[in-house]
């Protein structure tokens, strides 16, 4: 019996070990090309004047697309910044994905719109469009309003893209903040186009809670009072900055944000547009570059670092258990429908790296962590846990933890340094100390929760309940 128990012990030792020291080299990896693709961005792009783009009669033109489910506490001013954007051939479509809130009846009066014949090539399959509004304001000209059925954000989504009339589109959540500038620096790797056809681009979301907003724009740049967006704050920072920037690098990029993307609209229609998943941003990537691979187009999906957009995080840990269950409900969905990407060679880097690191450190990692955590208990019940190595462990992995977070702190400070206060430099990095011991652990537990939500059927997004953006 105890030899078995060793040598059961001796093999899930082992597995954690090797499991730990991949995903430290990894982390690492992705840090150091980071930084160099970061550098090469910067390097690039500091002398370019996007005046030119903006005057080029060969410029593409844009549809911005931004669905709406009850957001009438913000809707106005989102509309509004939305429409002050700095481009010079683009239009605004809010989609009313069947509101039960004011939605509807708000942006009908602030924007002076009536119902309007219009006619749609259905090319992607929607729920009913019960009309179609424009503006009797020409200030408002370049504003659409879609009023349908309700069939989920990804319907909403597709029935913006079959009215949409332009080459590119952009799709954006409607209770987002998107930057003055965003469209010209999206759309330009668009116009710079060599033997590779650009399909997508991508750029940083920030967190707008607390931030001072006026008539849709940020005025002021505030670090969230709240514990939970502080964390957030930290995980976007080292997502964007350092996970997307090195797998864009690496071209085994699988994610642009639902917040904020554009996209070719023909080769998003021609494969089938988003799908019914609550992840059909990750999705709608992975099968947007499967198609091109199975078409035998050389391709490319760009991700832009500049902090292009600023979306309203979760405040409490309800809703943000509601986000992150339906992100990795999203993950394994978008893993399962494209299961043939996995280690397959004919996707590229694609199947061969992407792929595999969101299978095993993007789903099962929690997985693995939870599976830990049950094995130390087991172990402290059996009286066969050495705790000066645990102790060890311990100290090495938090350590690790602080100073990765530390170091997309560092890229922020050097790149785009949005929060210019010191004492906001400091909370982040106090912060950084505790997220290991206090929110990672649920993390864990929220992503375990959501792996169990998947299997068990559930299909919904859950309330996520919005604050709104408060006027200063």
């Amino acid at each position: 019996m105890n030899e078995t128990l060793f040598i059961i012990e001796k093999i899930f030792n082992s597995f954690f070990l090797i499991f730990s020291i991949v995903i430290f080299l990894t982390y690492i990896i992705m840090a150091i090309i980071s930084a160099i693709a970061l550098f090469e961005y910067i390097q690039k792009n500091r002398s370019v004047d996007y005046s030119v783009l903006l005057s080029s009669p060969f410029t593409p033109s844009i549809s911005v697309i931004a669905p709406a489910f009850n957001e009438g506490k913000s809707i106005i001013e989102n509309t509004r910044a939305l429409l002050s954007l700095y481009y010079n051939d683009f239009e605004i479509i809010i989609v009313n994905d069947g509101s039960t809130d004011d939605s509807f009846d708000k942006i009908v009066k602030a924007y002076d719109l009536i119902k309007v014949d219009y006619y749609v090539n259905m090319r992607l399959k929607t729920k009913n469009i019960r009309g179609i509004y424009k503006s009797t304001n020409k200030s408002f000209q370049k504003l659409t309003f879609i009023d349908k059925e309700n069939g989920g954000k990804f319907d909403a989504l597709n029935a913006g893209i079959n009215v949409s009339k332009n080459d590119l589109f952009v799709a954006i959540d409607v209770d987002s903040i998107i930057e003055s500038d965003a469209l010209l620096k999206l759309v330009k790797p668009f116009t710079e186009e060599t033997d590779k056809k650009i399909i997508a681009t991508g750029g940083v979301i920030r967190i707008v809670n607390d931030c001072e907003i006026i008539d849709g724009q940020i005025v002021k740049i505030n670090l969230p009072k709240k514990i939970w967006t502080k964390i957030q704050v930290l995980e976007y920072t080292r997502a964007f900055l350092m996970g997307r920037m090195a797998w864009s690098k690496l071209d085994g990029l699988l994610l642009i944000s639902g917040a904020l993307g554009m996209f070719n609209r023909e080769i998003v229609i021609e494969s089938g547009g988003y799908a019914d998943t609550v992840g059909e941003d990750m999705e709608l990537i992975v099968r947007i570059r499967r198609y091109m691979v199975e078409q035998n187009q050389k391709y490319k999906v760009e991700y832009i670092p500049d902090p292009l957009c600023w979306t309203e995080a979760p405040e409490n840990l309800k809703i943000l258990g509601r986000q992150r269950n339906r992100w990795a409900r999203g993950t394994i969905d978008t893993l399962r429908i494209h299961k043939k990407i996995f280690f397959n060679k004919k996707y590229g880097k694609m199947g061969m790296l992407g792929y595999p690191y969101w299978f095993f450190f993007e789903w099962l990692a929690s997985l693995f962590e939870a599976l830990g955590l049950m094995y130390l208990i087991v172990l402290i019940v059996l009286d066969r846990v050495n705790w000066n190595f645990l102790f060890l462990m311990f100290i090495f992995v938090y350590s690790f933890a602080i100073a990765f977070s530390s170091w997309a702190l560092l890229y922020e400070e050097l790149t785009f340094r949005k929060y210019k206060r010191k004492t906001d430099l400091l909370k982040l990095y106090l912060t950084a100390l505790i997220e290991p011991i206090i929110y990672h652990p649920i993390s864990v537990f929220f992503s375990l929760k959501g792996n169990i939500d998947y299997f068990r059927g559930k299909t919904g997004w859950g309330e996520m309940k919005k604050t709104g953006f408060k006027k200063k």
